[in-house]
């Protein structure tokens, strides 16, 4: 570029001083100066007129390979102030506090089954009755000896009443008669646990054991398992940093992916314990049962309104940079005129909550900015960019 602007100052000398002796071409030749040797050629090939034009030729040439003068073309977004509703997506399963397996509370033979699956049943229903070994006949036994205490008992406390007779025949009576009492109270306390009744309405899910088996107290003997759906939920764990923003009667999104179902519920329970193992904490939601067709362990996704806002600044997280300060910024452009060519200018910027790919700006990004969004990645602080295609 040194030997271009070389080439036309010494060509401009020469036009210029043309009442000078003009240097032959065998001079310039004999000189061997490449410089002067160029000018003789641009003398000779181009006149003032030609000159002209290539010199106009020669600037625009310039201006092409000139990085100063190389204007980069960006695309700009408008931002302004929108309703932000930010939400934590989770995962959850079904609940119910009424789902039991049924034990028996004796050992002894099954005697009789009086129900089979899917039968729906009531609270205090009997549902089998186990082999009392004879306690029957001896509450019956009991019963008699205690109505045999009663009895003189009662004869002994009128006579006690009139004055007749010992005190001690009196309190010996009355503890016999309490001691019969006690013991029938405990047999027939013994006897009811050989009748299965149902701890609560629900429906029998699952009969274990049939007519016949023998059963005992303890692991591995349940019976039935019986299931309520009238009043079921969702449960999940919610990270702690969300403790402050999950309240009770918060409104959730709740979809059963193998249902394709979706419907809107709200938290109706929220832990107060959080578990140092995953820092998490526990909430319940409502769940319909969708006519029958939601069960005890069905996977739900949740998504739960944590944040909103309703004079957001949203802009891409991918037009969004760092320095070497771990300081995030953006491009956004000042001075546009009507050629549509602007300067771009660097601001740093403070952001907060993300929803898909955009993410909410809380600070020194005010509305109506212009902002860098394609070329934002190639622009320097104080570069001259012209914009095209506005969005």
């Amino acid at each position: 570029m040194k030997n271009i602007y070389l080439i036309l100052f010494i060509s401009l000398i020469l036009t210029s001083c043309g009442d000078k002796k003009e240097v032959s071409v065998d001079d310039v030749l004999a000189s061997n100066d490449i410089a002067k040797i160029k000018a003789k050629k641009v003398e000779l090939d181009t006149k003032q007129q030609a000159l002209a034009d290539d010199l106009k030729k020669l600037n625009d040439k310039i201006d092409d390979l000139d990085e100063d003068k190389n204007i980069p073309l960006i695309t700009t977004y408008k931002v302004k102030e929108e309703v932000f509703t930010h939400f934590i997506e989770l995962q959850g399963s079904v609940q119910t506090k009424q789902n039991v397996l049924v034990y028996p509370e004796m050992p002894g033979i099954l005697e009789s089954v009086y129900v089979k699956e899917g039968q729906n049943v009531n609270k205090g229903q009997i549902l089998a009755k186990i082999d009392d070994g004879g306690m029957s006949q001896q509450l019956a036994q009991l019963e008699v000896n205690a109505q045999l205490a009663k009895t003189t008992f009662e004869r002994q406390k009128r006579l006690w009443d009139q004055k007749i007779g010992s005190e001690i025949q009196y309190l010996q009576t009355k503890t016999a008669y309490e001691a019969q009492q006690s013991a029938v109270n405990q047999l027939k306390s013994q006897l009811s646990k050989s009748t299965i009744r149902a701890p609560f309405s629900g429906i029998i899910d699952d009969v274990f054991k049939e007519r016949g088996t023998v059963v005992a107290p303890g692991q591995g003997s349940e019976i039935f398992r019986i299931v309520n759906l009238s009043n079921m939920y969702i449960e999940t764990e919610v990270p702690e940093t969300y403790i402050g923003s999950i309240t009770k009667n918060k409104k959730v999104e709740v979809n059963f992916p193998v249902l394709n179902e979706t419907v809107t519920s709200k938290v109706r329970q929220v832990g107060n314990f959080i578990n140092p193992s995953n820092r998490s904490f526990k909430i319940e939601i409502d769940v319909p049962s969708l006519e029958g067709r939601v069960k005890p362990n069905l996977t739900a996704r949740l998504r739960l309104n944590d944040y909103t806002s309703e004079n957001a600044v949203l802009i891409p997280q991918s037009i969004i940079s760092e320095n070497a300060n771990g300081e995030q910024f953006i491009y956004i452009i000042k001075d546009n005129n009507e050629d549509n060519e602007a300067v771009a200018e660097r601001l740093i910027i403070e952001t907060g909550k993300t929803q898909g790919d955009m993410i909410e700006v809380t600070k020194n990004l005010p509305a109506n900015s212009e902002i860098i969004m394609e070329g934002a990645r190639s622009v320097n602080d104080g570069q001259a960019v012209k914009v095209i295609n506005k969005k």
